[in-house]
């Protein structure tokens, strides 16, 4: 729900797609420049309190945001600081979040598990921008952003009732040392270091679709912000689509043949939405997509997961959210450098084209991850 109010009242205070990519950029910036120092961290406390530290940092911020706007006080700065606020949050919350998944179930029920718990987020990306669009077209923004606030109390509560067997690793390592350590176990594994590249190639490509679709509905379209909601809902109902595929498979072979193949068709998608002209096409197009990022993106984590240890786990899963969500802010900021250039159909056209490369080149060609 604040996802929509937030890239709606971005886009309508500024009319400026670089302001949207901006404020997308500062939201995941921090992603990249500290979930290094949050995966050891992660294996060195209490994960589920780093967690919850980043719950109520993050609930702080929407409540603060809901104040601003319901006082008519909002400024475009505000909104950009609490991105940047948000974003250092999740790069600390981000690795222990991850690391608290596989702690909870058995490793060959690993792969369902990650599948499953990839359901309540895209399911909330089903029911919140329906809602934060009916809500924001008739309520107000600052709506969104206090129901957002509010909906942290959930969450807390949930972290509180886990009770999980994890006793963190007594050392005197600096956590520079700790980061080097993570580092070293990735670049061992042969396929690790593909993995994380092919993550943060699909984020910094694919992600931008998401992320530019309110000049897609408003430019492109000419429509509301009805329309962006629609995008956005048909996109979470094929991530859910795909969730629930894989969870169905279970511990499948060939993840990473499966993944690529996942990949060329995300490709295909991306650039057959950019060059619609059709609402009903367009929808259909983000459905697929979203089914199949999902697909792709619970293949490549499973991997991560299973070959990783328990003791080393916040370090290596830091590194992967380094890539996977460090993709975002650079995808988007070149694209929205991009869009005002070239428009947005034609830029999200060639970051299709170029992840059907990619996936066909792992595939075909240098086939590490494909061998998995």
């Amino acid at each position: 729900m604040q996802e929509i109010a937030q890239n709606w009242l971005v886009y309508d205070m500024t009319k400026s797609a670089r302001m949207l990519a901006l404020d997308s950029f500062l939201g995941d910036i921090p992603i990249f420049l500290f979930s290094l120092v949050g995966g050891v961290i992660a294996d060195r406390m209490d994960r589920r309190k780093l967690l919850l530290m980043s719950q109520v940092i993050q609930m702080a911020s929407a409540l603060t945001l809901a104040f601003l706007i319901g006082t008519h006080r909002i400024q475009i700065w505000e909104i950009l600081l609490s991105s940047f606020i948000v974003g250092c949050a999740q790069a600390f919350g981000g690795p222990a979040y991850s690391a608290l998944v596989p702690s909870l179930v058995e490793k060959e029920d690993l792969p369902n598990a990650i599948a499953l718990n990839s359901i309540q987020f895209n399911l909330a990306r089903v029911l919140g921008p329906v809602v934060g669009g009916l809500a924001f077209k008739y309520a107000g923004a600052a709506w969104c952003f206090g129901m957002n606030s509010l909906s942290f109390v959930a969450v807390i509560y949930s972290l509180l009732s886990l009770h999980i067997n994890f006793n963190p690793a007594r050392t005197g390592d600096s956590i520079l040392t700790g980061m080097k350590q993570g580092i070293g176990f990735i670049r061992k594994q042969g396929a690790m270091e593909t993995l994380v590249g092919i993550a943060f190639c699909m984020t910094a490509l694919a992600i931008p679709m998401i992320t530019f679709l309110p000049v897609f509905a408003k430019n492109v379209f000419h429509q509301d912000e009805i329309t962006y909601t629609w995008f956005l809902a048909a996109s979470g109902l094929g991530s859910i689509t795909g969730a629930l595929t894989v969870a169905s498979l279970g511990n499948v072979k060939n993840k990473g043949r499966i993944a690529l193949s996942m990949l060329m068709v995300l490709g295909a998608g991306i650039a057959g939405f950019s060059l619609s002209r059709s609402i009903l096409a367009s929808c259909l197009l983000l459905f697929v997509s979203g089914g199949v990022m999902m697909c792709a993106f619970a293949m490549i984590s499973s991997l991560v997961q299973l070959i990783t240890p328990n003791d080393m786990r916040g370090r290596v899963m830091s590194v992967y959210n380094v890539a996977f969500r460090g993709g975002m802010p650079f995808g988007s900021v070149t694209t929205g450098w991009l869009v005002p250039i070239f428009t947005a159909p034609a830029v999200l056209s060639v970051n299709g084209l170029i992840l059907v490369a990619l996936g066909a080149y792992f595939l075909f060609v240098q086939r590490k991850v494909a061998a998995l």
